[in-house]
């Protein structure tokens, strides 16, 4: 009994790891054409959408989740919410714990100043991402709740679609 313990939780192990570590053998989708590439990226919090426009036509919608606490302003690191705001991407990370990730520019200036206000952090590294390493199977299962830490979460397949189609720099306007 005990063997065979110790031979599931190996098997288990393994699978974990090699989980975890067959990101390092993703494949980054290559960009887009010119003019298949945003120049905007609107995520409409109440609607749980993100949209991506190229010069103000509509190339592709999205559902979401968002911050397990995502009515208003995120007010400081923890708390659960998906900024507001107009921001920029400025980092496409291929290596995410959630599969690939987008960050966005958060916290500018005036949620730098608030939270100092406040005497917290703003908090950071916001990201447009998908599911957890491992988790892919979920898909759309992961928007039957709001779950993030202030991220906005796509299924993977919608990752690799939104990452081709956004340069680094994409405007990232985030409405309540």
């Amino acid at each position: 009994m005990l063997k065979r313990a110790a031979i599931l939780l190996s098997v288990g192990l393994a699978l974990a790891l090699g989980l975890e570590f067959s990101q390092f053998l993703r494949v980054t989708p290559a960009l887009a054409a010119q003019n298949e590439q945003a120049t905007r990226i609107l995520i409409e919090k109440g609607a749980r959408q993100l949209t991506l426009e190229r010069d103000g036509q509509v190339l592709a919608r999205y559902a979401v989740a968002l911050g397990s606490d995502p009515i208003g302003q995120k007010q400081g690191e923890g708390d659960g919410r998906t900024p507001e705001g107009v921001y920029a991407v400025d980092f496409k990370h291929p290596r995410s714990r959630y599969h690939l990730a987008l960050r966005i520019s958060y916290p500018d200036r005036q949620a730098r100043e608030t939270a100092l206000r406040a005497g917290v952090s703003p908090g950071g590294d916001i990201m447009i991402h998908g599911i957890r390493n491992g988790l892919g199977w979920l898909a759309g299962l992961h928007r039957n709740r709001d779950w993030t830490d202030g991220c906005i979460a796509v299924t993977n397949a919608e990752i690799r679609e939104i990452w081709s189609r956004v340069p680094y720099g994409t405007r990232v306007e985030i409405r309540p």
